[in-house]
């Protein structure tokens, strides 16, 4: 099985899905859109299987080492006998492939014209060592990357959606096509199978561009723009939701580790069902780095760990901070779009202060407020 489509491996997939996967061969490097909530990262899983299965090493990258931990949790729900795959970071690919002085540009992140000139020194030595390398969130990778990566990989597979562009190293489709070369084929996957018609109609609000997805049929309670008088206000509305929905998995989205902190502090004082997770991406290893995300109970994680995360609630506590950006910038749109569109169920965006926030402002008949 070396350039037939890849077979269905699993059958726990939608129609659209599964059309996916069918279309993308397993030679070449390819490109697969699509909005939130469409199942890219599980598709990640099963495409890096399928690849798996032609005899290659075959690696799941994304820029975020939360997101790594959720996908290698997929992985091992697929797992097959004799094809090996695992999820990494593209940083611990890259120290695995280049050593640990992989050379970087001035601003900490790895030099990928010179690490392209080292690939390109070996290229005609590809063999049956070089990995397969599918890609999530992929807009979040800088061209340069996906220019190793064409010439470093036996193929490239990415999952991308330019609306969820958050990084300071972030590329577009187009260019993400052009990295890796005329021939790259494109795929694009619709539906959106995480969210409540509400929260999906809210989350269109702040799109920055792109067609407009179709929404979901799925209906929910309204999404609620809450007030909160202090960080007690907001830790003791978390633990009473969660009190009220223990089997949910409970996102609080915040814009500062302090606040995550602080929050922690307070909620591991009131007596939850299920301990309290919090994420810090500056923790080596160990309790804050090494999370459950299958489990019920609260976890916190900052703004630019949550993408490709999804909860069946997610509370939003602190969006005041964002009160001083023009409310049109695509930055901050794209912030709430990619918060918002973490949430299966229910939806809180919490502010403090005198005055609601300008991003709050104008959202009429889409929210509650309390």
């Amino acid at each position: 099985m070396t350039t037939a489509n890849a077979p269905v491996l699993h059958p726990d997939l939608t129609p659209a899905q599964r059309d996916c996967l069918d279309a993308l061969p397993l030679t070449g490097n390819h490109v697969v859109s699509g909005p939130p909530g469409s199942g890219k990262s599980l598709l990640t899983a099963h495409r890096a299987v399928h690849l798996a299965l032609t005899g290659h090493p075959t690696l799941l990258l994304s820029r975020s080492n939360l997101l790594r931990q959720l996908l290698q949790g997929m992985l091992d729900g697929l797992s097959i006998p004799g094809a090996p795959v695992e999820a990494a970071t593209v940083h611990s690919w890259i120290q695995r492939r280049f050593g640990h002085d992989a050379p970087r540009t001035e601003d900490g992140w790895f030099d990928w014209t010179a690490l392209t000139h080292r690939a390109a020194a070996t290229l005609g030595e590809k063999d049956s060592t070089t990995p397969h390398l599918v890609v999530d969130e992929g807009q979040d990778l800088s061209p340069g990357f996906y220019r190793l990566a064409r010439i470093a990989a036996a193929s490239v597979t990415v999952f991308a959606d330019e609306c969820q562009r958050l990084t300071e190293t972030n590329s577009t489709l187009t260019e993400i096509t052009d990295a890796l070369g005329r021939s790259t084929g494109r795929v694009e996957i619709a539906g959106n199978h995480r969210n409540t018609r509400e929260i999906a109609s809210l989350a269109e609000h702040f799109r920055t561009g792109g067609p407009r997805p179709d929404l979901p049929f799925r209906s929910g309670p309204r999404p609620e723009v809450r007030h909160y008088s202090g960080e007690k206000d907001i830790a003791d509305d978390i633990a009473a939701r969660a009190g009220r929905l223990p089997r949910h998995r409970i996102g609080v989205i915040v814009n500062s580790l302090r606040t995550a902190a602080e929050l922690m502090r307070r909620l591991e004082r009131a007596g939850l069902a299920d301990e309290p997770q919090l994420y810090s991406s500056a923790a080596g290893s160990g309790r804050y780095r090494d999370l459950d995300l299958a489990r019920p109970g609260v976890v916190l994680v900052h703004r630019a760990s949550a993408k490709g995360l999804d909860f069946d609630t997610v509370v939003i506590p602190d969006t005041e901070t964002d009160a001083g950006t023009d409310p049109t910038a695509a930055t901050l749109r794209m912030a709430y779009y990619v918060m918002i569109t973490r949430a299966r169920e229910r939806l809180v965006l919490g502010w403090q202060g005198s005055g609601l926030p300008r991003q709050l402002a104008g959202l009429g008949g889409w929210v509650e407020s309390r």
